[in-house]
């Protein structure tokens, strides 16, 4: 079923924490690593505003008639490699599990490209936890290849 309403994107708000926490847990994954109790634990709340007040992060909602559908953070990375490039890390991409299969994460994602293409980014790059096979073969149609092992140190 292709998409057939016009998404809209802004920074989120604090206001939006709630919302966004709890489409983190909403998967097997999430439900084991996030706290969409209430009230809202305070770290939540405190990484959104370094979040915020960084100006090479974005944590952005998607919204369907000012009701949110989606969100993702957009980091834009500096690097020494690549003749000193920027990268484009998206990270905590969803979409509610009422909006999916949609087209709504494709529209997303092109435009979570362009801005990377605006910021002059050489490269944006993502990962995706092993176990998530359907959310692989979703960032494979775009054109993301698994060009590099990744490897993470839980601490």
């Amino acid at each position: 079923m292709g998409k057939t309403k016009t998404l809209s994107y802004r920074r989120a708000k604090k206001s939006d924490l709630p919302q966004l926490i709890k489409m983190l847990a909403d998967d097997q994954l999430g439900a084991t690593r996030e706290d969409s109790s209430t009230p809202l634990n305070p770290a939540y709340i405190s990484a959104f505003e370094k979040i915020n007040s960084d100006p090479n992060n974005k944590l952005i909602v998607v919204e369907i008639n000012n009701t949110i559908i989606g969100m993702l953070q957009i980091t834009y990375i500096p690097y020494l490699s690549h003749k000193g490039a920027w990268r484009c890390l998206i990270e905590a991409a969803r979409i509610h599990k009422d909006h999916r299969s949609q087209g709504y994460g494709s529209e997303v994602f092109k435009w979570a490209i362009e801005q990377a293409k605006n910021k002059k980014c050489h490269i944006v790059q993502l990962t995706s936890n092993k176990e998530k096979s359907s959310a692989i073969r979703f960032y494979k149609a775009p054109g993301f290849n698994a060009t590099h092992e990744g490897f993470k140190l839980i601490l």
